[in-house]
């Protein structure tokens, strides 16, 4: 009997599920299409970035930072440690057991919720009368099913290097560099952009000598130049990061167990021989396979979905959110997007803020912003003013023994309405969100000045930059 659905959503990582669980509430009779397995053959839910991204990046990132900070930071806290080591093994079972407990919390959240899980891979066969019908394909089993709306959350893959194949053994993407069964003694990275650097980090911190090879002649280009430049610092000199600007690959091959990189740079022909090597320039929308020439659905030359402001494709009762959009590649933005357009679907006047989206990269110390950056309104010819407030003043950041970075907020010159605010430190992901919320107000600087904020805090730095715009910080 042929399953009919007020909504179905291809594909059930953050964008998707989210997605399905706010159309569930609304009342609308949900599925999700969700094709993902883990490497043992079981059915999951999340799609990358619970499988195989976000989370357990997240937990690697942390472990190895704790391991870290037991060799080099209990020191100075008058604390001595002998013997440390790592359990690569036990450090892999702890990241793979929260990935198993977020994405059973995502199942446990569709069953609560009503929403049917269709496992396999969803695409569009047919248009029937105001409604459409998928096809999902698990294998040699088809079921055919019907829905009213259709939400599009299909997600991203790594994109790879022409004649740079992908094993997951010596020449990795995201993918097999999470699981590496050893510490690798060299490691090579293949961009410098946020998935880099944060694995980069990852093994550095655990052991191996790495290098990264960026082909674009600046550090982090979409962040603010203040906080680019105060990484670049950070992560090679004090980190020991080796990272090469303008480098060109020319070639890669496996030689006896070794992965040797021909590249460009500095107007020579270099080599680099690593244990293993990490690609990560990008990612690419997954719009293959989706049958949308079947029923005339808009996808542009880079493979994005063509959508409105409000993720409304050019067919009626089809929507696009997340990674396969327009816009940053950023599980919360997609999650949003989700919420926005199953508000939609119920006739709600939803939208997404898109200028009040907050960016993190999660190398330590984090780097996070919201709004624009510094070059940006130099560019659109902007009037601004600065209020920027360093970590190395601040008792409590001195208190945990990490100083480093600073708050950067950019008001404009006229209005006082805060346009920006940039934060590199340890605990830049979770400072970012009162900017956020900030901006979603169209707050100034004036209005953060104005608040209380607790003695001693993090916080306080956010307080003293907006002070600084005005010139009248008080701790400085």
């Amino acid at each position: 009997m042929l399953q009919k659905f007020d909504l179905v959503v291809i594909g059930s990582g953050p964008a998707g599920y989210i997605g399905a669980i706010r159309a569930a509430q609304l009342g609308l009779k949900t599925a999700c299409i969700e094709e993902w397995k883990t490497s043992d053959g079981k059915n999951a839910l999340g799609g990358t970035c619970l499988n195989v991204g976000c989370i357990p990046s997240k937990a690697l990132l942390e472990s190895s930072e704790q391991y870290e900070h037991t060799l080099k930071g209990l020191a100075t806290h008058g604390i001595s440690v002998s013997g440390t080591k790592v359990d690569l093994a036990k450090m892999l079972a702890r990241k793979d057991g929260i990935v198993s407990k977020m994405t059973g919390g995502i199942e446990y959240l569709f069953r609560k919720n009503k929403i049917t899980w269709l496992k396999g891979h969803g695409r569009f066969a047919a248009k029937n009368g105001s409604a459409w019908t998928l096809q999902v394909i698990n294998g040699s089993d088809v079921e055919t099913v019907e829905a009213k709306a259709v939400m599009i959350a299909t997600g991203s893959t790594a994109r790879h290097l022409p004649g740079i194949p992908i094993d997951n053994e010596y020449i990795c993407d995201n993918i097999g560099a999470l699981s590496f069964s050893d510490i690798p003694r060299s490691l090579g990275v293949i961009g410098a952009g946020v998935i880099g650097l944060e694995l980069g980090s990852v093994w550095r911190r655990l052991g191996s000598k790495v290098t990264v090879l960026e082909a674009l002649p600046t550090f982090l280009a979409a962040a603010d130049e203040s906080v680019s430049q105060e990484a670049w610092k950070i992560f090679t000199g004090e980190q020991g990061l080796d990272i090469q600007l303008s480098a060109n690959i020319r070639k890669v091959v496996i030689e006896k167990k070794k992965v040797v990189v021909e590249y460009q740079h500095d107007g020579a022909v270099k080599m680099l021989e690593c244990d293993r090597l990490i690609v990560s320039v990008g990612r690419t929308p997954n719009t293959d396979n989706l049958g949308t020439e079947v029923v005339g659905l808009k996808v542009d030359n880079r493979g994005f979905i063509e959508v409105d402001d409000h993720c409304r494709t050019n067919l009626p009762n089809v929507f696009a959110v997340g990674d396969v959009v327009r816009g940053p590649m950023l599980a919360h933005k997609g999650e949003e997007e989700g919420v926005m357009v199953a508000e939609l679907i119920v006739g709600q006047k939803s939208h997404v803020e898109y200028n009040a989206i907050p960016w993190v990269i999660y190398t330590s110390p984090e780097i996070a912003w919201v709004g624009k950056t510094e070059q940006t309104l130099k560019s659109e010819g902007t009037p601004y003013r600065i209020g920027q407030f360093p970590f190395a003043i601040n008792g409590r950041a001195l208190g945990h023994g990490d100083a480093k970075g600073f708050v950067k907020m950019l008001a404009h010159a006229r209005t006082d309405e805060i346009l920006g605010v940039h934060i590199i430190n340890t605990h830049a992901s979770e400072l970012i969100a009162e900017a956020v919320v900030a901006m979603e107000f169209r707050a100034s600087s004036e209005d953060i000045a104005r608040i209380v904020h607790a003695h001693p805090s993090l916080s306080e730095v956010m307080h003293e930059a907006a002070l600084a715009v005005d010139k009248r910080a008080l701790n400085m």
